[in-house]
C-alpha cells in the first residue's frame, strides 16, 4: 500500500482503500491528500497548497524533515518505510505543517504498511516479510490499538454512507445545470396615438382588421422580471447528449388587447403587434416571443406566470465519424445552428432581441424561448474550416387535427401545417475569421413572419386577410471577425421574399442588417461590453395587391444599443445596458424609445 501526506489538505489515501481518504479528511488537522483532489478552504490548513505541487515516492522516513526521528515507534516505522516503501512525501522532502505527526496520523501511516505486510503475505511472498518486522509491527498495533481500531471504525461508517449515497444520487448518466435571471428594465417613448405618420398599425394595409388597436400608448414603469431555466444533460454512450429543459418566468404579453397592452414594455408602449402586443422593435432578449400565449393553440405558454414548463427537448446523436444527427419535440434554430455574433447569450451578453443573430434563425418562430418548433436535422463537420447543417421544423407537429384560424392558427401535424427547410453553411477562412451564409423556406398558415422582432411580423403582407398563407424564401450572412483575441467586428444581413401562398397576387420584401463591436475583458478579466447599430425587419418593397395603395411606414427603424456585463464571480454577472428605438415601427411622427436595463445573472 502507498500512503500519501500533505499537511495542507486534511485527507490520508491508504493504497487503494480510497475509501479511508474522506474518513480522514474530516478527522486531521495535518494531513494527506491524493494528487488529484482540490485544495481545502485555508481555514482548515495552514499552508495553501499550490496547483502546481506534486507528489514523488520517497523510501525513508527521515527524508520528511518535518518529521522528528526522536522515538522508538518513529525508528520502527522508519525501519517499515525502508524496506516496504509505503509513504509518499513532497518533493522538497518535507512534511509541511512543522510538527510531529498526531498519534492519528501515525496510526494511519502504520496501518499503510500494515496493509503492505498483509498484501505481500496474501501474494505468497511471506518470506519476503523479515520475522523481526512482524514482531516490531505486532508491538507497534499493541501501542496503537485505539487509533487503528478508531480508523477502521470510520472507514465502517463511510460504508454505511456511500451505500446511502449509492441509493440517492440523481443520476449516473445526467448532470444539471441552471441559470436565474433577475431583471430591471422600463421603456420610454410610447406611441402618441393615431396622427399624421404616427400609427403603427392601418387596417386596410396590415389585414389586422378588428385587431388594429390605435389607442395612444404610455411610458412604461420600470419592472422586475425574472426567468429561470434547469436544464439536464444525459448521456447514454457518451457521445451522444438528452437536453431536457424546464423554465419558468413572469413576463408579460400574449393574445387579446388587455393582456397585450398591459403585459409587456412593447404593449404598454403602444408599439406591439395587434394579436400578441410582443412583436415589436421593442424587445429584451430573454423575454419569451409571444409571452404568456401559445400561439399554436392560444392557450397558456409553457413557464408563463412562473409556472413550470418545458421548453426543451432535444437529442443528439452521432452517425457517423464527421456527421450528428438531432431530434427534438421543443427545441430552437440556434441549438443547431451557430449564432456567429459575439453578442448572442441572452442571459450574458446583448440586451436585446435585435441584437442577438441573424433575424433568418428566428424564422416561423425558431427561437420563441419556449420550445415552440419540433425539429430534425443534421450536422455535417466537413472539416475544420468548414461545417454544414439543415433542419426541417414543424411549430405545430403534436396536433393531430387543422382547425384552422382562430382554433389552431398554425396548422396542425407534422407535414400539415407552418414549417420551416433551413440550411447553414459556416465557413472560417482563417481562425480569427467566421462566415455563416443561411438560406430558409417556411410556410405560414397565417399572414405573419415569427421574427418577433416588429409589429410588421404580425400582418406582414399588406392589403390581404390575416388568415392568408404566406410563403418566406429568406437569405441571411454572418460575420465576426476577432481584431486581436479581445476585439470583433462583427454584423448581418438578412433579406426576405414574402408571398401570399393563396392564388393571390400579393407579396412584401423585408429587410434587416446590423453592424457592432465586441470587447472582451473589459476593466477585468471576463467582463465583455458591445456597441450595436443597424436596422429592425422593415418593409422595403410590396408587389400585386399589397401596393395598390401606398404603405404607411414612412421611415426605416434604427436600432442602437451600448452594454456592459461585468462578472463579479464565474457565476454571477451584472448588466448594465441602453438600446434606442428611433422611428420606432416604421414612423417619423412616433417619439424615438429607450430601454434601460439592468440584468443579473446567476448560473450554476
Amino acid at each position: 500500500m502507498t500512503m500519501y501526506i500533505n499537511s495542507n489538505v486534511s485527507i490520508y489515501k491508504v493504497g487503494f482503500y480510497i475509501k479511508l481518504l474522506t474518513v480522514l479528511a474530516g478527522s486531521f488537522v495535518v494531513g494527506a491528500f491524493p494528487v488529484n483532489a482540490a485544495p481545502q478552504p485555508q481555514s482548515v490548513v495552514e499552508d495553501s497548497l499550490s496547483s502546481s505541487s506534486s507528489m514523488e515516492q520517497v523510501t525513508s522516513v527521515s527524508q520528511l524533515s518535518d518529521v522528528k526521528p526522536t522515538d522508538w515507534a518513529f525508528q520502527a516505522l522508519q525501519s517499515l518505510v525502508e524496506r516496504y516503501g509505503c509513504i509518499v512525501g513532497y518533493p522538497d522532502k518535507t512534511f509541511r505543517g512543522n510538527r510531529a505527526l498526531t498519534r492519528f496520523e501515525f496510526a494511519a501511516g502504520l496501518n499503510a504498511c500494515l496493509d503492505k505486510i498483509q498484501e505481500l503475505i496474501a501474494a505468497a511472498t511471506a518470506d519476503f516479510v523479515k520475522k523481526e518486522d512482524l514482531e516490531v509491527v505486532k508491538k507497534l498495533q499493541e501501542e496503537f490499538a485505539a487509533e487503528l481500531a478508531s480508523l477502521r471504525g470510520r472507514v465502517d461508517a463511510l460504508d454505511v454512507r456511500t451505500a446511502t449515497l449509492e441509493k440517492q444520487q440523481f443520476s449516473t448518466t445526467t448532470k444539471l445545470s441552471g441559470e436565474v435571471i433577475f431583471s430591471l428594465a422600463s421603456a420610454y417613448g410610447a406611441y402618441p396615438g393615431p396622427r399624421r405618420n404616427a400609427a403603427p398599425f392601418n387596417t386596410s394595409r396590415t389585414g389586422l382588421g378588428p385587431f388594429a388597436d390605435t389607442t395612444p400608448g404610455r411610458d412604461a414603469e420600470v419592472v422586475f422580471n425574472n426567468r429561470v431555466r434547469l436544464k439536464l444533460l444525459t448521456s447514454f454512450s457518451g457521445k451522444d447528449l438528452l437536453i431536457t429543459g424546464l423554465q419558468a418566468y413572469n413576463f408579460g404579453g400574449g393574445a387579446g388587447s388587455l393582456a397585450s397592452r398591459l403585459g409587456s414594455l412593447s404593449g404598454t408602449l403602444g408599439y406591439g403587434d395587434g394579436v400578441f402586443g410582443t412583436a415589436s422593435n421593442v424587445r429584451l432578449a430573454y423575454e419569451p416571443q409571444f409571452g404568456t400565449t401559445n400561439p399554436s393553440t392560444l392557450g397558456d405558454a409553457p413557464g408563463a406566470n412562473n409556472s413550470v414548463g418545458l421548453y426543451k427537448l432535444l437529442y443528439i446523436f452521432p452517425v457517423a465519424s464527421k456527421l450528428t444527427a438531432f431530434v427534438g419535440t421543443a427545441a430552437e434554430v440556434d441549438d443547431a445552428f451557430p449564432a456567429i455574433v459575439p453578442f448572442y447569450g441572452d442571459a450574458q451578453e446583448g440586451i436585446s432581441r435585435f441584437g442577438q443573430m441573424n433575424p433568418i434563425l428566428r424564422i416561423s418562430g425558431g427561437t420563441s424561448g419556449i420550445g415552440l418548433a419540433s425539429a430534425a436535422g443534421l450536422i455535417w463537420n466537413v472539416s475544420d474550416e468548414i461545417d454544414f447543417r439543415a433542419l426541417y421544423g414543424s411549430v405545430n407537429a403534436n396536433l393531430p387535427n387543422n382547425l384552422g384560424f382562430p382554433g389552431t392558427p398554425l396548422g396542425a401535424g407534422l407535414f400539415g401545417g407552418s414549417y420551416v427547410a433551413a440550411a447553414q453553411l459556416t465557413i472560417k477562412p482563417s481562425p480569427a475569421f467566421d462566415i455563416a451564409l443561411n438560406y430558409a423556406h417556411s410556410y405560414h398558415q397565417i399572414n405573419i413572419l415569427g421574427l418577433g422582432e416588429t409589429a410588421v411580423a404580425v400582418g406582414a403582407i399588406p392589403n390581404v386577410a390575416p388568415t392568408t398563407p404566406v410563403k418566406l424564401d429568406s437569405l441571411g450572412l454572418t460575420a465576426a471577425y476577432r481584431i486581436t483575441p479581445k476585439v470583433s467586428l462583427t454584423g448581418f444581413f438578412f433579406y426576405s421574399f414574402v408571398n401570399a401562398a393563396s392564388r393571390i397576387d400579393a407579396g412584401t420584401d423585408i429587410l434587416s442588417y446590423m453592424g457592432g463591436i465586441h470587447f472582451k475583458d473589459v476593466l477585468s478579466t471576463g467582463s465583455t461590453a458591445g456597441i450595436l447599430f443597424g436596422q429592425p425587419p422593415a418593409r422595403v418593397n410590396t408587389s400585386g395587391i399589397a401596393s395598390q395603395l401606398p404603405t404607411r411606414e414612412n421611415a426605416k427603424p434604427y436600432h442602437l444599443e451600448a452594454y456592459y456585463k461585468y462578472r463579479v464571480t464565474d457565476n454571477i454577472s451584472i448588466t448594465p445596458g441602453l438600446f434606442v428605438i428611433f422611428n420606432p415601427e416604421g414612423f417619423s411622427g412616433n417619439p424615438t424609445v429607450f430601454v434601460p436595463v439592468i440584468r443579473t445573472t446567476f448560473t450554476f
